[in-house]
């Protein structure tokens, strides 16, 4: 076994957050005396962190926040790493600490090789220089000597697919424009270790698919990569294993489906068998006011019950409902539509409407469900992504003893062996010849 190219262990980053008194410098009767102490207070507090080196926090109540606990993992050469997880999950913090922008309260990291960092647009670049200067500004500090940069100048530029704005100053580029160039610069240093954050969603279709490529051809010639996105399809498609954070956690480390279906799963796990519709959320013309759904019978042949009551406000086209199922990894696996013509008749008043599903046999697992309800396929009134959810216990595949895993999908078809023969002459060894 190879030595881990990035080990990190126990790693841990707090910070210090700093409050103001509920309502304080706004109550009517509040004493100039306890004014003045608080404020004695905090300056006498930030002399003490400034002598000490300490972050120096604005506030009458300091909180500690643990952006990262306890977090540990190995990662070997040419693998890549995928991050996931909720905004302020600790993704970035993590990232920033691998690339040594921030320095860790607690615990080890150890690199071994070169890191190219992609954290932030246009990081490394200044807004007055032009496209071939930030190239050369941008890759020294990267740690590219002027020759790598002179050799690699011209396959730097045609992936940036920035030629015409070479010797324009970058502050007058798009923001998608900064990340070509910022990418296409670190991509090229042909580090041991490229960090990516979720900055490739400021790019085109075309030029994401072409990032992509580029970290798997990366990855393909033993490079390591991390790589940090909410787009799901990106992390499964690139990532060999995955990391779900949540609040500064490892939540889950394994298997990029896994990792995926467990974050899905967390982030809906409000997600009930009952939706109603929040006062918050205006009805449409027609739109739903309360679904709910029940899980009836087994393996192969679950049947689902959904009870809609409807709401239409005023007079509007004909409309139908449809249902989408997610597995846990939030992608669709199939659509039901009990009726493909219009059959609500669009008159204001309330509709109370029955819809059951036969499912195909699923693995076990938390399942999802939209709503929709249209006039027309391209025309909709109203749609709740992940409005319900329903969990499937039993497996499809009696007797199995081998888990079941989202990597081969989520539906097991009925399938069974119509014929096996066998060829007895030919289960014999050909004869041997020699001369």
């Amino acid at each position: 076994m190879s030595d881990p190219v990035i080990s990190v262990e126990n790693l841990s980053k707090s910070y210090l957050v700093g409050h103001k008194l509920a309502g304080q410098g706004y109550k009517r009767y509040t004493a100039l005396r306890d004014v003045i102490g608080q404020e004695a207070r905090n300056i006498a507090r930030n002399a003490v962190n400034i002598i000490r080196g300490r972050q120096v926090v604005l506030g009458d109540q300091v909180e500690e926040f643990w952006a990262l606990k306890d977090v540990s993992f190995e990662l070997k050469r040419g693998e890549v790493l995928g991050i996931i997880g909720r905004n302020g999950a600790g993704k970035s913090t993590l990232l920033k600490i691998l690339s040594r922008i921030t320095e860790p309260t607690a615990g080890r990291v150890t690199l071994r090789g070169r890191v190219a960092s992609l954290l932030e647009v246009g990081t490394g670049f200044h807004p007055e220089l032009t496209g071939r200067e930030n190239i050369y500004l941008n890759g020294a500090i990267l740690g590219m000597s002027r020759a790598e940069i002179r050799r690699k100048f011209d396959e730097i530029v045609a992936f940036a697919e920035t030629e015409k704005f070479l010797d324009t100053p970058v502050k007058r580029y798009s923001s998608g424009m900064y990340v070509r160039l910022a990418f296409a610069v670190a991509a090229h240093l042909e580090p041991e270790i490229l960090v990516v954050d979720e900055v490739l969603a400021v790019g085109d279709a075309g030029f994401q698919e072409k990032c992509l490529g580029k970290m798997r051809t990366l990855s393909g010639t033993g490079r390591t990569v991390l790589f940090v996105s909410h787009s799901m399809m990106a992390i499964r498609t690139l990532c060999s294993s995955c990391i779900f954070l949540h609040n500064g956690v490892k939540a889950f480390d394994g298997p990029v489906s896994d990792a995926i279906a467990a974050y899905q799963t967390y982030a809906h796990t409000g997600v009930k068998s009952v939706w109603r519709r929040p006062s918050t959320l205006a009805i449409p013309k027609i739109g739903f006011e309360q679904v709910s759904v029940s899980v009836h019978g087994g393996q192969p042949a679950i049947r689902l019950l959904f009870r809609m009551t409807l709401r239409c406000t005023k007079e509007c086209a004909p409309s139908f409902v449809a249902l989408d199922v997610r597995a846990a990894t939030g992608s669709v696996i199939m659509q039901a539509v009990p009726k493909s013509t219009p059959f609500l008749p669009g008159k204001p008043g309330s509709y109370h409407l029955s819809v059951q599903i036969l499912l195909p046999p699923l693995i076990p697992g938390t399942y999802f469900t939209d709503i929709w309800v249209g006039p027309h396929y391209n025309e909709t009134n109203d749609y709740i992504t992940f409005a319900l959810s329903f969990t499937v216990e039993q497996s499809p595949s009696p007797g199995r003893t081998i888990p079941h895993s989202f990597d081969h999908g989520s539906i097991v078809p009925i399938s069974e062996i119509l014929e096996c023969d066998s060829d007895k002459r030919a289960s014999a060894p050909d004869q041997a010849v020699y001369s």
